[in-house]
């Protein structure tokens, strides 16, 4: 990654990357500055850990932009991750061997679009010297899986100690602090002012134990399904699709009482399904709370009952489908949330919370609407957080 200085938001931070990769080692070199001093011994970075799987199966396990990134040493987009912008509360992990690296309480934002950090969680991260791109970096990866994870520079906030541990969403997994004592993390509960729960402290040495035969990472569900309507569900799929983390979306017709439904038969409300999407996606790189707050609420108005833009209808409803109660749960506290901020001035978030039934696919003209035919219909757009 490279280091602006100073540090531009957004599209100038796009630019200015762009700008550099392009022109080479010379001008990436004038764009990172100073570079931050490397110790005088370098850290021995492990080649092979107990705690990697084989290359065959962390091809299965990663997302190809993950395996790319851990493996290969790639970079991802800026403000375009999972983590850039998040700010709940809880840790982050290393996605391959589930390493604990960093803390949310040592977060901050750095502007630069990605993950910044002041300090490792744990002594779980080594360094080694980067001469790559015409310039001297120091790269960060995780000590059990060898997993690259980004670089360390020494421009972060100087009451904290100064340095900016700049990391790829893709190395990561995100803990929730509420799930911390579940996942075998209770050890860091405390730290969010939470009980570290009965029995912690044999959770946190079965979790050591889990790290040999693949880490706490591997326990943990790699695929969830969420069931999403908020309109036309061409335009919903469209952005759905292009989310970090989300690996297949497929447009269907789900909440009614028809069986075996055709478009025709959504008309006029009569089937009472709505138009959904149903989306799989990785909650180790998106949490399904991140997926509805950051994503579903932004990109439709919750708050027209029945009703997205010029498409009226209870099959354009704004619906939420939980396949469990953790969604459930999941689901009406983010509804809330999103209600509490006033950003629709007033207005009622309308969005029904429904147990996810029967899903009935859409016939394959409606599957990618809109890569099929750029251009076409739509009403939906990403609102500003």
């Amino acid at each position: 990654m490279t280091n602006e200085s100073p540090r531009p938001r957004r599209g100038a931070a796009l630019a200015i990357l762009a700008a550099a990769l392009a022109a080479g080692g010379a001008l990436a070199a004038l764009a990172q500055g100073a570079a931050r001093k490397e110790p005088a011994v370098q850290p021995t970075i492990p080649t092979t850990s107990s705690i990697k799987p084989a290359p065959d199966e962390l091809r299965k396990k990663l997302t190809p932009e993950q395996y790319r990134v851990t493996q290969q040493c790639g970079t991802e987009p800026p403000f375009q991750n999972a983590y850039w912008d998040n700010h709940e509360p809880g840790i982050y992990v290393d996605v391959v061997s589930g390493e604990p690296l960093f803390s949310s309480l040592d977060k901050f934002d750095s502007g630069s679009g990605w993950p910044s950090f002041t300090r490792p969680l744990e002594p779980n991260v080594a360094e080694k010297r980067d001469a790559s791109h015409g310039m001297i970096r120091t790269e960060v990866r995780s000590k059990g899986a060898d997993s690259h994870l980004g670089h360390v520079f020494d421009d972060g906030p100087r009451d904290k100690g100064g340095l900016r541990y700049c990391i790829n969403s893709a190395s990561l997994r995100f803990v929730p602090a509420s799930r911390l004592v579940a996942e075998g993390y209770g050890k860091y509960a405390p730290l969010f002012g939470l009980a570290a729960g009965a029995g912690a402290g044999a959770g946190a040495a079965a979790a050591t134990a889990t790290a040999a035969a693949g880490g706490p990472a591997a326990a943990v569900k790699e695929r969830e399904v969420a069931v999403l309507a908020g309109g036309c569900f061409w335009g919903m799929q469209d952005l759905l699709r292009k989310i970090p983390g989300v690996l297949e979306t497929e447009v269907g017709y789900t909440g009614g009482w028809v069986q075996n439904p055709k478009y025709d038969d959504t008309h006029d409300s009569r089937s009472g399904h709505a138009e959904a999407v149903r989306i799989v996606f990785d909650p180790r790189q998106l949490s399904y709370q991140d997926l509805l707050e950051k994503w579903f609420f932004r990109m439709h108005d919750p708050t027209t009952a029945n009703r997205q833009g010029n498409d009226v209808g209870t099959q354009y409803r704004s619906a939420i489908f939980y396949e469990d109660d953790a969604q459930k749960a999941a689901a009406e506290e983010v509804k809330a949330r999103v209600q509490a901020t006033g950003r629709w001035k007033g207005r009622t978030v309308t969005t029904e919370i429904a147990k996810a039934t029967t899903w009935w696919k859409a016939e394959d003209y409606h599957q990618d609407y809109l890569v099929k035919h750029p251009g076409g219909y739509t009403c939906h757009f990403l609102r500003p957080e």
